[in-house]
């Protein structure tokens, strides 16, 4: 399915098939059990960490994606010819005569053909272990009995990374070897972040890694010297053009890890080994090293735990599908789209682009609406996590790191609004409004309700009004690079005032349901003069301007040469119904004539050509690229909200259109990874329009995943259930989808038909709200003719 020259989905769309290694940009897995977790390239590139993949990077990786040479690697040798291979492709680059990675939900598969030696390399990480494991099936289909011999190679990193400093930081690793185990440890005396003094670089790094494997070696190496050779490459080690390791480790080296394994293979014989890679707590935790080896040393329990692995995402997934006539949005809406979300954005809370492992206080709040959909008690837990992130003021961390807590608190506008937004979004799913009463310490001491939280970060905002009654825009709002905007103290922001007007409205309603009328009251007031002074100052004749800098001057106001049309503050004004009907069908004619482009709607046009320090780094970025220009992948889902919301019956091509499995049948132009949403497209200002980055690692696929089901099956939770409004595309004549709702399992279908109405087990629902509440059943079967 949707096939190029570089891969292919198969047909259940489970599996994206890559048929080189030379793809136009490294095309990646983020595969994590919410603890451990790894990133693996086509190439074989990649790194592992521990709950925190910068603080806590177990080995080393530099940010190339040109090269893509930093990683963990398996080398091949044929001891009679001399010749040696690697069974992913780097580091040695041979040709292979076969090749394909199967990128799979929470594995990866490399089958490989290297001078008739046929590898299948299975990589994953155990299901609720620390470790990940590389399964090896070695098969001779040559014609005649051969003698080969296995080196594995990674280097040690164990803490804060980059290491950039390798120099200072090699010094206080130590290795060692475990014969009895197979084993190679590490353990390194020096941890960057602070000790329970809060001093500095006095610290140890509080794990033992290990590296080992299922069968007696025959060597081993924890010198990078010695196996590299002198001012020698990866490409070509000393090591494997001697075919021996030295047995090297401990204090006084430049720290890695290799195995050798010694193999003889008749024609047609097959064997397997298995490496294992992980990291253990050294106190505190029930971790004992030697039977979590000893556990995945043994092949029917590896074989075992991806199935328990596989079962996990399965299980996940089957929560919420859909069937529709565009094979594209079931591949991504039923797996990669919910898989991306989870592994990489809440997980592994990393990728390529950007190597993070922080939490960011409004980043992981949204992403946690995936779990909406699949298991509402992990949103739950999400919200409770950042509201213990709050201070008593109402203000909070913009990020923060765990296992040091250690985290930046800045002016940035809207971060604390997103855990009342989210908070909105999980009562409406789930009708839970006891979890209000929950307590959840503040970071400065005491504690409060979740309500309680929830008012203090409307508050905080409601106490930063400019003299015309609109949120300062601080440091920032939703989009960071506009950095310089209001560090004076009086820039304004206009789609700030859109988003806080829709809170309030919400949150007034979350006041009546639990008696407090005063606030109720008071937010709607306030609501009700914060939609009059956005109209009042904001409207520039056919949109509404974007923010104003600390010295007045409006952004993306007609005025402007540069930045002269904003989305953000259009899409919010029709989703929040800022503006009114006449207003909204206005800037939305706008926004579609001047920035819905081929490959999705832009964030403005046009691009800032010259550096404004009165505005932020988003002006310096090159025109056309990320936030100056581009489409920023995560403000163009709100678009589709907007279309939706306006019935524009282009929806579904906006949407589309933006859509990376149909943007990946260009992969020449758009580089990016088919399976998963990128953070940002090149936009018409940039010679490279339509190159797709910052993929993976990135908010739009939470949000990608919630517009479709919104904004184009129409299914939208309300305070008294769930509304019907679908906007499916003209050509479609069935769809189906499987949806839990507050404990009722719902089976949808929709029927093209003159006559629009809903049944529910066969009898008519009056309107378009569904309420599970209303019926006995425990499944229904919902019939929409649209």
């Amino acid at each position: 399915m949707f096939e190029t020259e570089y891969g292919f989905f198969t047909p259940d769309g489970r599996e994206y098939v890559i048929k080189t290694p030379i793809t136009p940009k490294p095309w990646i897995n983020v595969i994590s059990n919410g603890d451990y977790g790894f990133v693996i390239s086509q190439a074989g590139s990649g790194y592992s960490w521990r709950t925190h993949a910068s603080l806590n990077r177990i080995t080393r990786w530099e940010q190339d994606l040109i090269k893509d040479d930093w990683g963990k690697y398996i080398y091949i040798k044929d001891e009679e010819s001399g010749e040696f291979w690697s069974p992913s492709w780097k580091p040695v680059c041979k040709k292979p005569q076969d090749f394909k990675i199967r990128h799979g939900q929470g594995y990866s598969i490399f089958e490989t053909r290297y001078f008739d030696i046929e590898t299948k390399l299975t990589m994953f990480v155990a299901k609720d272990d620390p470790i990940e494991i590389w399964h090896l099936n070695i098969k001779n289909v040559s014609n005649k009995s051969r003698k080969l011999s296995t080196f594995t190679y990674l280097e040690w990193n164990l803490g804060a990374a980059p290491d950039w400093h390798r120099e200072f930081h090699k010094t206080f690793i130590e290795t060692s070897l475990l014969n009895n185990l197979n084993c190679i440890i590490a353990e390194k005396r020096m941890w960057e972040i602070p000790n329970e003094k809060g001093q500095n670089w006095n610290r140890s790094w509080e794990y033992t890694a290990f590296h080992a494997v299922n069968e007696k070696v025959s060597g081993a190496e924890g010198s990078k010297d010695k196996f590299l050779g002198r001012y020698n490459s990866l490409s070509n080690p000393q090591a494997l053009l001697d075919s021996k390791l030295t047995n090297t480790f401990g204090k006084w080296e430049d720290s890695i890890a290799s195995l050798k394994n010694d193999i003889s293979l008749e024609l047609g014989e097959e064997k397997t080994l298995i490496f294992l890679l992980g990291a253990v707590k050294k106190t505190g935790e029930k971790e004992n090293l030697t039977s979590l080896i000893k556990k995945y040393q043994d092949e029917q329990n590896v074989k075992t735990e991806l199935e328990k692995v596989k079962k996990m995402w399965e299980e996940m997934f089957s929560k919420f599908t859909v069937e529709t006539p565009d094979k594209g949005l079931d591949f991504l809406i039923n797996r990669w789209l919910k898989y991306q979300a989870i592994s990489g954005r809440l997980w592994g809370r990393t990728a390529y682009y950007q190597t993070g492992g922080a939490y960011g206080f409004r980043d992981q709040l949204q992403d946690s609406q995936i779990f909406l959909y699949i298991d509402p008690e992990k949103t739950k837990n999400q919200i409770k996590l950042h509201a213990a992130h709050q201070y008593s003021d109402g203000s909070v961390l913009h990020w923060w790191h765990p296992i040091s807590e250690i985290g930046l608190k800045n002016n940035i506008s809207d971060n604390r609004l997103w855990l009342t937004f989210v908070t909105v979004k999980y009562l409406k799913e789930t009708n839970d409004f006891e979890f209000l009463k929950e307590k959840v310490s503040f970071l400065d001491g005491g504690e409060g309700t979740i309500y309680e939280h929830c008012i203090k970060a409307i508050n905080y905002n409601l106490e930063r009004l400019s003299s015309r009654g609109l949120p300062l825009i601080g440091d920032g709002d939703w989009n960071d690079g506009m950095n310089a905007v209001g560090t004076e103290g009086k820039g304004e922001s206009v789609w700030l005032g859109h988003f806080l007007y829709g809170i309030l409205q919400e949150f007034s309603y979350v006041c009546q349901k639990v008696g407090d009328i005063k606030n109720k009251t008071r937010f709607l007031k306030e609501a009700t003069t914060l939609k009059e002074n956005i109209n009042k100052y904001t409207w520039d004749g056919e949109w509404y301007t974007r923010a104003y800098k600390d010295n007045g001057e409006p952004l993306g106001s007609k005025n402007c040469e540069e930045g002269k049309l904003y989305l953000n503050a259009q899409t919010w004004a029709i989703i929040n119904d800022t503006a009114n009907q006449e207003r909204k069908k206005i800037a939305y004619q706008s926004i579609k004539k001047y920035l819905f482009k081929d490959y999705g709607p832009l964030l403005f046009q046009p691009a800032y050509k010259t550096p404004d320090p009165k505005i932020g780094y988003l002006t310096r970025y090159a025109p056309g690229v990320r936030e100056n220009g581009g489409l920023y992948t995560h403000a163009g889902t709100w678009a589709v909200l907007a279309a939706a919301k306006m019935k524009d019956p282009d929806t579904y091509n906006i949407y589309k259109s933006f859509m990376p499995i149909y943007r990946g049948m260009e992969p020449e132009k758009y580089l990016a990874e088919p399976y998963v949403t990128p953070g940002n497209v090149d936009g018409p200002d940039s010679p490279y329009f339509g190159r797709g980055g910052w993929t993976w690692y990135t908010g739009s696929a939470a949000w990608y995943f919630i517009v479709g089901v919104e904004g184009i099956l129409g299914l939208k939770p309300d305070w008294n259930g769930l509304i019907i409004d679908p906007l499916l595309p003209e050509g479609w004549k069935e769809a189906n989808v499987k949806r839990y709702f507050r404990g009722k399992l719902l089976n949808i279908t929709y029927k093209k038909s003159s006559e629009k109405k809903i049944l529910v087990n066969g009898k008519k629902l009056e309107g378009n709200l569904l309420n599970p509440k209303d019926y006995k059943e425990e499944i229904l079967n919902v019939t929409v003719y649209y």
